[in-house]
């Protein structure tokens, strides 16, 4: 059966972060996930994680200056001391929230040395996955589309970041593919998923054109949720969408998997 996640950076942005929970909560989800929960104190996020009955699927490594225009800095050479921090900084947030899956910005590298963010890439991926391994925590790499959402970022095909996974060669490193990045850049959803399900370690969601919720584009959400269902995969599906007219209004799709 489906698991579905709350991503709570995108479906509920009319109110301050740790409200978000309850409405979540309300809305019928059992677990969440974010983008960055550093800018509030860990005991907060907990308590609103606890007060709420909610498990938390992932969140993202600290990126650089988000609101500057950057995107990670996993490829970026010359700034690994800081990447060491956030790795610190996230451990201790997923600590605290029971968190086993953190993900891993690359970066926007459009203009550098293509072979110096590579191997920078790669001895932070195995950085990464070192410190967090002890803890049952896996390193997550995404592809994200370059042609609608963040041009430059790193890797925006399965291709690119499972050659980044094997050359780490490291158990805790593993996919995750974002239904709508990879609607954009190649399409054929269900046999790629089929192909590499065994390196998916989460899976998100919108619908393409826009980036709104499952039934306003052209992805078969039922459809593809079914076969998703058949080839075995038992991990979550965050809703990483921006709600068309209101989050709560625009859950109907939701309502078999809640």
């Amino acid at each position: 059966m489906v698991k579905l996640a709350a991503n709570l950076s995108m479906m509920f942005t009319d109110m301050p972060f740790l409200d978000r929970f309850t409405a979540a909560a309300q809305a019928g989800f059992r677990t969440v996930e974010f983008m960055f929960p550093y800018e509030e104190a860990v005991e907060d996020v907990a308590q609103a994680l606890q007060g709420n009955s909610l498990t938390v699927a992932l969140f993202n490594m600290p990126a650089g200056d988000w609101a500057g225009g950057e995107r990670g800095l996993g490829a970026l050479p010359g700034r690994e001391a800081e990447f060491r921090n956030g790795v610190a900084t996230a451990l201790n947030y997923a600590q605290a929230l029971g968190c086993t899956r953190l993900h891993l910005m690359a970066g926007k590298t459009g203009g550098l040395d293509r072979d110096a963010c590579n191997a920078t890439l790669i001895d932070n991926v195995r950085y990464a996955a070192d410190a967090l391994a002890p803890h049952g925590i896996d390193v997550l790499l995404e592809p994200i589309n370059t042609r609608v959402d963040i041009p430059g970022y790193h890797y925006d095909t399965t291709a690119a970041a499972l050659d980044v996974i094997a050359q780490a060669a490291r158990p805790n490193v593993r996919l995750q593919y974002d239904i709508y990045h990879m609607q954009i850049m190649e399409g054929d959803l269900a046999r790629t998923i089929e192909r590499i399900l065994p390196s998916i370690g989460h899976i998100q969601l919108a619908d393409n054109p826009g980036r709104g919720e499952p039934g306003t584009g052209e992805i078969n959400y039922p459809w593809l949720f079914e076969r998703i269902d058949t080839l075995g995969y038992d991990g979550f599906i965050g809703c990483e969408y921006k709600p068309v007219a209101g989050t709560d209004a625009g859950l109907g799709w939701a309502a078999p998997y809640l």
